[in-house]
């Protein structure tokens, strides 16, 4: 990896650092799953670019981000033929690139890939560590350096979308939740520069709104909003109007319940 590429910030919650280490070495491929917002994508990053450090002779593109929707075909992960005035030639997948350079790929919102589309993972990540492309009648082993990392929110997605159990238990799991008011503050400090008493008080206000959260009124709000709210401060924005555009009406429209979290912003803002 370049020496010019930052480090991604990253503040643990516990010992995920440690168990995707030993994932990595031992080449499990690794499930995360949490609320969206909390700091997953964030994590694979940080755990990219730790690695790609690490190696002896790290890849240009140490990290594959994919994010699944249900419109996704197995053609636009594994590769495609292309048409050309000099004819056809085949383009790589993300996937395929991947596993071909030993970069970590992770597909973000898995379940949202249709189910006929995740089948393919299934030889990738257990003992055969290969990857099949039909349109080409061949396989191409995985780098030994390949890492699959998936993340869904088990929260959001309907059952219909869950994850199949053969596709499910072959992955190492790891959740993740909100951090504590504490260490949310301090990325919030990092991420939007806002003061830390700011960042205290807009960790406060998230603790608060996901009680709300826990009594099924609101989706509570994701560590990026607080992250949006505070940047907006930053730049002047006076912090009852920046909560109210990228919070309140962020986390709902309807308006009893936008009521609800304005009446929590105003106690803690004013």
């Amino acid at each position: 990896m370049a020496e010019s590429v930052a480090e991604p910030f990253y503040l643990p919650t516990g010992d995920e650092v440690e168990l995707f280490l030993a994932a990595y070495e031992q080449r499990i491929p690794v499930l995360l799953k949490g609320p969206t917002g909390c700091g997953k994508t964030r994590f694979v990053e940080h755990m990219a670019w730790r690695i790609a450090r690490e190696r002896e002779q790290p890849v240009d593109e140490p990290l594959v981000t994919v994010t699944c929707h249900d419109d996704m075909t197995s053609a636009d992960l594994v590769g495609r033929y292309l048409l050309s005035a000099d004819g056809t030639s085949w383009l790589d997948g993300p996937l395929t690139r991947a596993a071909r350079t030993g970069a970590l790929c992770y597909l973000d919102e898995i379940v949202e890939a249709r189910k006929d589309t995740t089948v393919i993972l299934h030889a990738l990540t257990d003992h055969r560590r290969m990857l099949p492309i039909e349109r080409l009648g061949t396989t191409v082993p995985a780098h030994p350096d390949f890492l699959l990392v998936v993340s869904y929110n088990p929260g959001y997605q309907a059952t219909a979308k869950d994850l199949k159990p053969s596709t499910r238990q072959r992955f190492l799991a790891i959740g993740f939740g909100y951090p504590s008011p504490e260490l949310e503050a301090r990325i919030v400090a990092h991420e939007s520069g806002v003061d830390a008493s700011t960042a205290e008080s807009l960790a406060f206000l998230a603790d608060k709104l996901r009680n709300l959260d826990e009594a099924d009124i609101i989706e509570g709000p994701s560590t990026r909003l607080l992250v949006h709210v505070g940047a907006l401060i930053r730049k002047g924005v006076p912090a009852p109007r920046a909560c109210d555009v990228a919070l309140v009406q962020a986390v709902s429209d309807d308006a009893d319940v936008q009521g609800a979290v304005r009446s929590v912003t105003t106690a803690v803002f004013g």
